[in-house]
């Protein structure tokens, strides 16, 4: 598909321009008609924004949604998928990508919007460069690329191309390129960069602290940055974290706040935050100093412990949970100019965000206190030695600190479907793949001897989670885990929300519990309220 109109049967490009056409023709009737001239611009762009939803419903990489007898819109996600059969809604047809609908619909949002009663300017610049004055806004809340996620500007092709056809003709400045503008995007793309990734870095990082500087330029003393981030590597939050330090804030705060449709798409079935984190920065002090790494992981123990109590009682959970926790983290360390070492060295963000993550994971791990022996060894293993093969002694000196036989009879190596593989001297953990179809795994036996171990259940319910979902609510009615417990395992077993980057992708286990726990109300907690 070299070219974007390789995206549309011929039928489907047929249509588009025909409405492309249409969209102009109103706007020509509606002037001669008398039509005050902004009232025709406001009432064609409505209508070329709404022929964007159709195309969106009308390409060739639309799919059928089974279970809702319906068309999938290309947008599924941030990018244009190859799909091995499509779709093809009639723009007339009463459903889906009908023409009449998606005007009313369009209609009813406009209606919603004037219902507030107030209005707003809109600038189109660079945030690099913001045309406003010093010290003179209340709050700067800002979404910014995620590092290397997604070129919305490439994306932005399929809609423009629709829009320059359309009403391109009353916006000459901001339509009147072949495609949208992509040279000053803020976005690690190497191949804008003629495949260098070390350049395509330090032109992410020069813009975003451009922007942040110019952000600190126009708030005024004591208002908020607000910036959403949920970038899950390292390496760009720690990009996030030296903007923001070297532009003159400090983050005050973290919070996760619901914002995504549980039906969206890159929701079903993936490692997706169901929230993004809302981090909060105000101006660094001008007296702010050099800061210790010993006075600050001091502060950051305190910080962590009192986020962990407040997050948790707020019901947040898994990558929700430790990435707030990391992000309120930040405080300590960003409200110096900057932190050394000991040995006179600067610590710097993508360390100190390391320190940040096993500390939080160790706060965590405390709600375990309460979990059977075999659980808190499994959940200690995983965290200190992952999947792979571990000396026997070192697997074995850990399993008596928590209270459990390694070896022999009654051990956690006994058994088809063991908890640990034995292999010569060494041993290794099995996870969730292996031992979540056995049907028995964590119910009691004959005699109703238990309790079951919690790692069991987890593993059983990771395994239907995955496979077979429809048997999730039975397993969980046979097997009556406390909800708390259970959560704080598939949360553990989750492990760090912030990856090092690529190549750094998690263990099987790892991103099923992270799956898991995007849909923890829908599949667990709703189903074990059930049985009270």
């Amino acid at each position: 598909m070299p070219h974007y109109r390789d995206l549309f049967t011929p039928r489907q490009l047929h249509t588009l321009c025909t409405l492309a056409d249409g969209v102009r023709e109103v706007h020509g009737e509606m002037v001669a008609g008398g039509v005050e001239e902004g009232r025709a611009t406001a009432v064609a762009t409505c209508l070329g924004l709404t022929l964007n939803r159709i195309a969106d419903r009308g390409s060739t990489l639309c799919r059928w949604d089974v279970g809702n007898e319906t068309a999938m819109n290309t947008f599924a996600r941030q990018a244009l998928p190859m799909v091995w059969d499509f779709v093809e809604p009639a723009p007339f047809g009463g459903a889906a990508g009908d023409l009449a609908e998606n005007v009313e619909n369009t209609a009813e949002i406009i209606g919603a919007l004037f219902s507030i009663g107030r209005s707003g300017a809109a600038i189109r610049g660079s945030a690099t460069a913001l045309p406003l004055d010093d010290d003179s806004q209340d709050a700067v809340i800002t979404d910014p690329p995620y590092y290397d996620n997604i070129s919305y500007a490439d994306l932005s092709d399929f809609f423009y191309v629709w829009l320059k056809r359309s009403v391109g003709f009353l916006y000459p400045d901001d339509l009147g390129g072949e495609l949208a503008p992509k040279r000053n995007e803020a976005v690690v793309a190497p191949y804008r960069h003629h495949g260098d990734r070390k350049e395509a870095r330090e032109f992410y990082e020069r813009l975003m602290a451009e922007s942040f500087e110019e952000a600190h330029r126009v708030l005024k003393l004591g208002a908020p940055l607000v910036c959403i981030y949920a970038h899950k590597t390292t390496l760009g939050w720690s990009t996030l974290v030296e903007a923001l330090r070297r532009a003159g804030f400090t983050i005050t705060e973290a919070w996760p706040l619901d914002t995504e449709m549980p039906q969206r798409s890159v929701g079903q079935g993936t490692a997706s935050l169901a929230s993004s984190i809302f981090l909060v920065a105000r101006k660094r002090r001008p007296d702010a100093g050099v800061g210790l790494e010993n006075d600050v992981l001091a502060e950051l123990d305190g910080v962590i412990e009192e986020r962990r109590k407040r997050l948790t009682d707020a019901g947040i959970s898994g990558s929700d949970l430790v990435i707030a926790m990391v992000g309120a983290g930040l405080r300590p360390f960003t409200r110096h100019l900057k932190v050394e070492r000991a040995n006179g060295e600067e610590l710097k963000a993508e360390r100190f965000l390391v320190i940040v993550q096993n500390r939080v994971l160790d706060a965590i791990f405390g709600d375990l206190a309460g979990a059977d022996p075999a659980t808190r060894f499994y959940v200690a293993a995983q965290f200190s030695y992952g999947y792979g093969l571990v000396p026997f002694d070192e697997a074995n000196s850990l399993a008596r600190m928590t209270g459990v036989e390694l070896d022999g009879p009654q051990g956690l190596t006994a058994g088809k479907l063991a908890l640990v593989e034995k292999k010569g001297a060494k041993v290794a953990l099995r996870d969730f793949e292996v031992r979540g179809r056995d049907e028995k795994l964590g119910l009691l036996d004959d005699l109703g001897v238990g309790p079951s171990r919690l790692v069991d259940i987890a593993h059983g319910v990771l395994w239907r989670a995955e496979y077979r979902s429809s048997e999730l609510k039975g397993y969980l009615f046979k097997t009556r885990p406390d909800e708390r417990l259970l959560r704080s395992v598939i949360q553990f077993l989750a492990g760090k929300a912030l990856r090092s980057g690529q190549g750094d992708g998690k263990a099987p286990e790892a991103a099923a519990a992270e799956r898991l726990l995007g849909s923890w109300k829908h599949l667990i907690e709703n189903n074990l309220n059930l049985f009270g």
